[in-house]
């Protein structure tokens, strides 16, 4: 109501309603793109896996929610890498409990380590993302996850992202890799090579070598100062 100020205003008046926070944090493990997945240890779906997350506490932020989330849950912190908000989800009935809304982020690192199950959560494992795709999730968080993968693969055509899977310091080969696993097919090595190296600011040359296998050793980069990939890379 307009002009409503906080002598007016009652609570009990609205819907009681909670936040949540999901991740969906990926990672290249063994040359596989993998999501972190949690075994619910408490109703509702308990012993179904789902996306680490958690209830907001009062007292805190978003960012810090899905942060002490994934700590809590998974025993990962300080996780390096890529993080931003992918989503909200707010459709009736997503969760038996009571109305919830949640903020999903989406994360992306390099080969991280194994998890460590805590708070609510019975088990949490790296599971390769077509096996996820494909299992019943908790929740509604098949369709966080797959927007979540649908997020990575697009921005990966156009912005530095891929780099996140990287260590500081790669190769082209280490960096097609991370492309082939995320959009989930093969690349001309040399197509590749060509448009990665002439994207301005894409990658730094560190001027030392790597012998990777046969033939001569791989020229070593690091990431660049590139905002945005002009031309952007296609999926083929």
């Amino acid at each position: 109501m307009a002009g409503m100020g906080p002598r007016d205003y009652t609570p009990s008046a609205y819907p009681r309603f909670a936040v949540t926070v999901d991740l969906v944090v990926l990672t290249l493990r063994t040359g596989t793109l993998q999501v972190l997945l949690v075994e619910r240890g408490e109703e509702p779906f308990r012993g179904q896996r789902a996306l680490p997350g958690g209830f907001v506490r009062p007292d805190e932020g978003l960012d810090a929610a899905a942060e002490r989330e994934l700590a809590e849950e998974t025993g990962l912190r300080d996780v390096p890498g890529h993080l931003e908000q992918l989503g909200s989800y707010g459709e009736p009935g997503r969760d038996p409990r009571m109305r919830v809304v949640s903020v999903a982020y989406l994360a992306l690192a390099p080969d991280l380590p194994e998890p460590r199950a805590g708070t609510d959560a019975d088990a949490a494992d790296w599971v390769p993302v077509d096996d996820a795709l494909g299992a019943p999730l908790a929740f509604d968080h098949a369709r966080v996850l797959a927007d979540g993968l649908e997020r990575a693969r697009a921005k990966l055509e156009y912005s530095p992202l891929a780099t996140a899977f990287c260590p500081p310091e790669f190769t082209v080969a280490q960096l097609r890799l991370v492309y082939e696993s995320v959009w989930g097919q093969r690349l001309d090595p040399r197509n590749f090579h060509r448009k990665v190296t002439g994207a301005p600011g894409f990658l730094v040359d560190t001027g030392r070598t790597r012998t990777e296998g046969r033939g001569r050793p791989a020229t070593v980069y690091r990431r660049g100062d590139a905002t945005a990939l002009h031309p952007p890379l296609a999926r083929e």
